[in-house]
């Protein structure tokens, strides 16, 4: 039996999410599954991109329902979980037992580790710090900002390299190497931390850059970084940097997309009086009540500069 695994890439739970869900696989259904690893990323106007259906059975994670009648299993806990209202009526329908949306839970690893368990009888006690830490960092669920942005913890130089690394393949050793080895393990793997000593070097001069360009107005803080190479930079420097900030919002550059990135300040010591996942989606975009997201193709750069305005407009609001 050949299952792939679709799962979000450059993210540290959606890289939990496919380890936990080959875990589960095995122990639920096929000890001797064979399991390929293909890695999904938003692109402009929700659309998956290249997908090919070539294995058994196919799994997508921790990303947009897609309506193929080849994909056996689903898990997803984004608010923006369907591209239309149809899609949306095909899961409805879905009697398969196979596909599961709670946007009720912070991390998609824990949503499958609780379904293995609920639904399967599968315990996976083996994979509790993993299922923790998912929940933490996806969740924001850190003491303080300075937590977030600290690089001390495994799982956190873990979330680095998954989210700055543009190899693919060890992205996807990473995967495979979680559902065997602990975090700590994982993250001081030589590969890996030759990885992580390049994009630490990044990471200390995106917070400079974050600090040259930050403009804090009523409670929102604004990053245009388009004329800086920083992909795949911790959102959470922004909170860091300006406590003060209820709201985020930046927009960049990219090879495949001009993003603009929006959310929530859970340490601001105000409260959240706006809907992220649903501002986005104003604009083809989505995510969660906390956090989202709105992707344009490279060219048009500049409509993503208005779009990121108009949301930090909105949320001063």
């Amino acid at each position: 039996m050949t299952v792939k695994i679709f799962y979000h890439d450059h993210c540290f739970d959606g890289a939990c999410s496919a380890a936990v869900f080959a875990c589960f696989y095995r122990r639920a259904f096929d000890a001797r599954a064979q399991f390929r690893y293909a890695g999904l990323m938003h692109r402009p106007g929700g659309s998956f991109g290249e997908i090919h259906f070539d294995a058994d059975e196919h799994v997508i994670l921790d990303f947009k329902f897609h309506p193929s009648e080849k994909v056996t299993w689903w898990f997803d806990h984004h608010q923006s979980a369907f591209l239309t209202v149809v899609d949306e009526a095909l899961f409805r329908a879905d009697t398969s037992g196979k596909k599961f949306f709670d946007p009720t839970y912070k991390s998609c690893t824990k949503l499958i580790a609780d379904v293995a368990r609920d639904r399967f009888g599968v315990e996976l006690p083996e994979l509790a710090e993993l299922i923790y830490w998912a929940d933490i960092v996806d969740g924001a669920q850190y003491p303080d900002a300075e937590t977030a942005v600290n690089l001390t913890a495994p799982a956190m130089q873990l979330t680095l390299v998954l989210e700055g690394s543009k190899d693919h393949r060890l992205r996807q050793d990473i995967v495979r190497a979680l559902q065997e080895r602990s975090l700590a393990e994982v993250a001081t793997a030589p590969e890996v931390q030759s990885a992580f000593a390049p994009i630490r070097a990044r990471h200390e001069r995106a917070i400079e850059i974050f600090r040259k360009v930050g403009e804090c107005q009523d409670g929102v803080v604004f990053f245009d970084l388009t004329d800086h190479d920083i992909e795949g930079y911790n959102k959470f420097i922004a909170y860091w940097l300006y406590p003060q900030a209820r709201y985020s919002v930046s927009v960049s550059r990219g090879t495949y997309r001009s993003k603009v990135s929006v959310g929530y300040n859970p340490w601001s010591g105000r409260p959240r009086e706006h809907n992220i996942a649903s501002l986005c989606e104003r604009y083809g975009g989505g995510g969660h009540a906390v956090v989202g997201a709105v992707s344009l193709p490279p060219n048009e750069l500049d409509r993503a500069k208005v779009i990121a305005r108009e949301i930090a407009a909105a949320l001063r609001n």
